[in-house]
């Protein structure tokens, strides 16, 4: 049976890979900071993650801090590595309608769901991780994971379609920054789920 193209490019999907090897006090110091760091935004909100914050938690200089992660940037996508790496297992190899087994469209709509779900605990670092630079958000590993997803489903769903500029277009809503904005507006995931479903089906039409 021939593969279809949303399990030719998952076969292609730059998958976040494992941590390199580290000394061991090095490995230590990395433990030390991102514990800091989670335990900063937990207590005082993302606003206060700054460097030199963090590394007053640590207990470390700041220059350690800037050794090991080298910006801001940097060191708010490691806050959120595991939990990225979690999501792309569960959409590229775990159970339907978010994982292989389902119709592409229900696929799309599952991974948007589980998007929102995601950012309602990490929106805060993720939207630091996003603004690093211009186009911080665009050019890490997890959108081009993200994008090449989507498109791939877009295209089974819509082959007649611009899937690449579909995927894009599907992944702005979920913009961290804006999600945090929303959040903090108090506006409810389940009202960014239902203009989400909106956006679709528009695209694929109403679901069978």
């Amino acid at each position: 049976m021939a593969e279809s193209t949303e399990e030719q490019a998952t076969r292609r999907l730059p998958l976040l890979g494992g941590a390199p090897a580290e000394r061991a006090d090095a490995a230590r110091n990395r433990h030390r900071i991102l514990t800091a760091a989670h335990q900063l935004v937990r207590e005082r909100g993302v606003d206060a993650l700054t460097m030199d914050a963090v590394a007053t938690a640590a207990g470390v200089g700041v220059g350690t801090v800037y050794r090991r992660f080298g910006d801001l940037g940097r060191l708010a996508h490691a806050l959120v590595d595991d939990g990225e790496r979690a999501f792309q297992e569960r959409f590229l190899s775990g159970p339907p309608p978010l994982g292989p087994g389902a119709p592409a469209s229900e696929r799309i709509r599952a991974f948007l769901h589980a998007y929102v779900d995601r950012l309602t605990d990490e929106a805060g670092p993720l939207a630091v991780a996003e603004a690093a630079t211009p186009t911080a958000r665009y050019t890490s590993g997890a959108y081009a994971v993200h994008h090449a997803h989507l498109a791939a489903l877009l295209r089974d769903t819509a082959p007649e379609a611009d899937a690449h500029y579909l995927a894009d277009a599907l992944l702005a809503p979920l913009a961290a920054g804006l999600v945090l904005h929303h959040q903090r507006a108090g506006v409810p995931a389940e009202r960014t789920k239902a203009g989400l479903d909106q956006l679709l089906r528009g695209i694929a039409g109403p679901p069978s």
